[in-house]
């Protein structure tokens, strides 16, 4: 089938609203709305309230499309979306996540205007313990068959590595695409090429069949390499791409095409930041590439199916995926949740969850869950037994993990379940945790994070968590590593791995998953910052906003190794120094700018520590410096002068110096007191407003992200943060924010505020010459940059 992208020519309708305003596709319709601080979504949805939303398109249909098979593919829209064509309902989705088509056959008017129409109902919160976004959050596309042929629909082909030695891949159709085979009726042969680029290496006229690679390049983190198949059935023609690269699992590890892969993984939600849940391709391959080349080989999708451009992101930049499927079963872990919908729709969902990923090379796992309480009970253990057994049914490939929170099962088990009845968090262990002093609450902070990695050493725990983790073929802990040194003698045979962890724990995990050879890597919480769970990762300097969830107007999350706008934090600095994926010294410092104030930590973070040493107006202040690197000792020189030398633990070495502009430096010396290597941060000196695009030319509709600041052309100044505006010429803002965790400021607005001395516009090219971005402060400065449109 041909593929035409549909995300043009609609029209967007907010509730019962009778005037509706044009819209390209994804949009987030969240996005149009106002948060609130009494919205029913609350801390976890980010303070955004609750509507309906309808999207209404019209389809020029020709009369020649009568004989030719016509389906809509959605790659996501949330949620209970319904699709119908010429009012008459054609096709839904329960679930907002999942990736659905919809057949427009025999509901179609030829030769003239038809009427599609989309809605999807947001209008119950909370129904999720994150952002969700809504609407048509991400790509549609418009498919059209051959005429009066047959069809080969999206993810009907399959092509499965038999073999590397030799390469040898089994290439066949599902669904529609296998009765168009067996209903050739012209007597013609199909033809199955394997193209490397545009070469054609390998083909045969049979179907399915086994075609042997020659000289064949495997897929994997450190060799991406994509083939692509095309398969031809007399008028139709259908590619996919796919790697070659075959999985093992066992005991002694996780192997891919037989060699031994440990995972340096991070968790990543779905939303995009300032574009809300939006999803565009430019952005997810930018996400994708920054985690690539910070050292992350994989990601996790928390908690939900990753999207279609973040798979094809990963495939060609050789990052493994752990993609899964849901945040809960059929017990509501908020009240309107999809826990309502579970039972009737889990089949269906792993169907398509399969259907979507099989030649995706990346995904290295499927997970069914995250952090679900039901296996407490024999029914929950059978549900999980019976997902296992269907995607073994569906994938024999890959393996079948969940991520199991030891600490919650076990105390669901024993009657003390973290969720209430009907959905909604049990909160009692942290209702009385506001308004502490700082060290009683950092003191009670840390406990917790350590109190959850030990919990489940305790036999009790064990017991009641070991019929669903053995019921999986990878064993996913969170917030387990106190159960890592023990598994080899308590559970042998079993695989496991940290599916999510405490950023700071980093040095043990990443040494326990070097040490045991049945732990096959590590994700941390979280590889990107994301909007809801307001605050669960911030660190604060107001005793009213301590405990989990922040109050209004907390609205991001504050936790991750990249911020929102894909800027790097302390928590990504330890990651790479305990990889060695970094061959010099970081520093980074946490914010001296309020002195004499000790911050309420979060379990979810680290460090609040930045790569800064340009802090207007705090001379004299003291700031802990955090020099982050795989050494015996670290000297710290300010403006050449000697601050402190001091035993780098865990690849980290902490100094408290006082505020001084200008350089900042750090030298690392091995066991024998060798220089290794030494690297610097500088103030800036100065406060313009600099924006520049990250691409050298854009193509009409494409996104272009261009990151602004305040401080010298080279380096961001963090302590003088105002308010900027941007304007337009040749294209389309589309959205424009900081990463500001705590702010009433709004992402459509085209005025934002800059946090520590940084903000990004995005902006759709238009169909011109010149894309022209400029952003205005509010003490007056200002900057322009100009794209180049390429036709």
């Amino acid at each position: 089938m041909q593929r035409q992208a549909f995300n043009d020519g609609w029209v967007f309708y907010k509730g019962g609203e009778k005037d509706g305003m044009p819209v390209t596709l994804p949009h987030d319709a969240a996005q149009t709305e106002r948060r609130s601080p009494d919205a029913a979504a609350g801390p976890s949805g980010a303070y955004y309230p609750a509507n309906t939303y309808r999207y209404v398109r019209e389809l020029d249909v020709p009369a020649s499309w009568e004989s030719r098979h016509v389906l809509l593919e959605f790659e996501g829209a949330y949620r209970k979306a319904r699709v119908l064509v010429n009012r008459v309902e054609a096709g839904s989705c329960a679930y907002g996540y999942l990736p659905f088509t919809v057949s427009l056959d025999g509901l179609l008017r030829y030769g003239e205007k038809n009427r599609i129409e989309v809605v999807c109902d947001c209008s119950q919160r909370p129904d999720s313990r994150w952002y969700t976004g809504a609407g048509i959050y991400r790509t549609v596309w418009l498919w059209l068959g051959p005429e009066g042929g047959p069809a080969i629909e999206p993810w009907d082909v399959r092509v499965t590595t038999l073999s590397t030695l030799p390469a040898c891949v089994s290439v066949g159709l599902a669904g529609a695409g296998a009765d168009a085979c067996a209903a050739m009726a012209d007597g013609s042969s199909p033809m199955v090429e394997i193209l490397d680029g545009d070469d054609v290496v390998a083909c045969t006229t049979e179907l399915p069949c086994t075609v042997e690679v020659p000289d064949a390049r495997l897929w994997s983190d450190e060799d991406p390499h994509l083939y692509t198949c095309r398969v031809t059935l007399g008028a139709e023609t259908a590619t996919t791409r796919f790697g070659i690269r075959t999985l093992g699992w066992a005991a002694g590890g996780l192997f891919v095409n037989g060699k031994k892969t440990l995972l340096r993984g991070g968790c990543v939600h779905h939303d995009s930041g300032i574009l809300g849940a939006a999803t565009f391709d430019e952005f997810e391959r930018r996400r994708i590439a920054r985690l690539k080349e910070a050292g992350f080989n994989a990601i996790r999708s928390a908690h939900n199916p990753l999207s279609r451009a973040a798979l094809e992101a990963c495939d060609e930049l050789g990052v493994y995926v752990m993609d899964e499927a849901w945040d809960m079963w059929y017990q509501h872990k908020s009240v309107y949740d999809y826990a309502s919908d579970f039972m009737d729709n889990w089949r269906g969902d792993l169907a398509s969850i399969v259907a979507r990923d099989y030649n995706h090379p990346a995904v290295v796992m499927y997970s069914i869950g995250n952090e679900v309480s039901e296996p407490a009970e024999e029914r929950g253990v059978e549900q999980a037994r019976a997902m296992v057994s269907y995607l073994h049914e569906l994938d024999a490939t890959r393996p079948v993990t969940a991520g199991i929170n030891l600490a919650i099962l076990g105390g669901a088990a024993m009657g003390m379940n973290t969720y209430e009845e009907g959905g909604g968090r049990n909160d009692s262990a942290d209702a009385g945790m506001n308004g502490m002093n700082s060290l009683v609450f950092n003191v009670i902070a840390s406990k917790v994070g350590t109190a959850m990695n030990n919990v489940a050493n305790l036999p009790m725990v064990d017991r009641a968590v070991s019929p669903v983790l053995d019921s999986l073929d990878i064993a996913g802990y969170n917030y387990a590593s106190g159960r890592y040194k023990l598994e080899g003698h308590a559970h042998p045979g079993r695989v496991v791995v940290g599916s999510e962890t405490f950023p700071q724990d980093i040095a043990r995990n990443w040494a326990a998953v070097e040490r045991y050879p049945y732990l096959i890597g590590d994700f941390m919480w979280a590889a990107w910052d994301y909007i809801g769970e307001a605050g669960s990762g911030g660190w604060t300097y107001d005793d009213a906003e301590k405990g989990f969830e922040k109050p209004w107007p907390w609205f991001l999350a504050d936790n991750g190794a990249f911020d929102i706008l894909g800027d790097p934090t302390g928590d990504l600095f330890w990651a790479q120094a305990v990889w060695h994926a970094v061959d010099a010294p970081i520093i980074s410092v946490q914010p001296p700018n309020h002195p004499g104030v000790e911050p309420g930590k979060a379990t979810w973070r680290g460090t609040n520590s930045r790569p800064s040493w340009s802090w207007d107006g705090c001379d004299g202040n003291l700031a802990w410096v955090e020099v982050y690197f795989d050494c015996a000792h670290v000297e710290l020189l300010l403006n050449g002068r000697l601050v402190a030398r001091r035993r780098a633990r865990d690849c980290r070495a902490r100094i408290l110096c006082p505020y001084e502009p200008g350089t900042l430096e750090a030298v690392a010396y091995d066991a024998d007191d060798n220089e290794i290597a030494r690297s610097p941060l500088t103030s800036a000196g100065e406060k313009s407003v600099w924006v520049a695009a990250e691409v050298d030319e854009a193509a009409p509709g494409q996104l272009v992200l261009l990151p602004c600041w305040i401080g010298s052309k080279d380096v961001v100044e963090s302590n003088a943060d105002e308010e900027l505006t941007v304007t337009v010429k040749g294209g389309e803002l589309v959205a424009f924010g900081s990463a500001n965790p705590r702010t009433e400021e709004h992402f459509q607005d085209g005025r934002y505020t800059t946090y520590y001395g940084r903000a990004m516009a995005a902006v759709r090219a238009g169909a011109g010459d010149v894309l022209r971005v400029t952003v205005t402060g509010e003490r007056g400065g200002s900057c322009t940059c100009e794209v180049p449109i390429r036709e």
